[in-house]
């Protein structure tokens, strides 16, 4: 079997250590939605030692951090499902009362039409969002 995870970064790589790494997902609507994949192929969060889950949750932890000091959402969904892709890791995801979906998970019905203005200022701070990501988790 092929793993999209192990072939490739799984999105727009935005920093990678020697065990996992931070990519920006490509998901429509939701500009600041991450992913901490963890490098080797396993399957589920309770294959990796105990170090190695506590390294793990202190990279989702700053991420979300990150996020929060950054962008101010109105809150951080993290979610770990994997069903998709038995790959190990972490979607966070800021989200802002604007976003279609609000208050519902990224995965279910909308609940407004999207509001591209909203979206296109957030992408605009992209990069400066995923320079301090990188640095936050280059110094952990």
């Amino acid at each position: 079997m092929t793993c999209a995870l192990c072939e490739t970064d799984g999105g727009t790589l935005v920093w990678r250590g020697g065990t996992l790494r931070l990519i920006r997902a490509d998901e429509a609507g939701f500009p600041a939605f991450y992913r901490v994949v963890w490098n080797a192929h396993v399957a589920e969060f309770s294959d990796l030692s105990p170090a190695e889950r506590a390294h793990c949750m202190e990279a989702v932890a700053r991420v979300e951090q990150v996020l929060r000091a950054q962008l101010a959402p109105a809150k951080v969904n993290l979610a770990a499902l994997g069903n998709v892709v038995p790959h190990l890791h972490w979607h966070v995801i800021a989200r802002f009362a604007w976003d279609s979906h609000f208050p519902a998970p990224v995965w279910a019905a909308p609940q407004r039409a999207r509001d591209a203005a909203q979206e296109a200022a957030l992408a605009a701070r992209l990069p400066a969002l995923d320079a301090a990501l990188a640095d936050a988790l280059s110094n952990s």
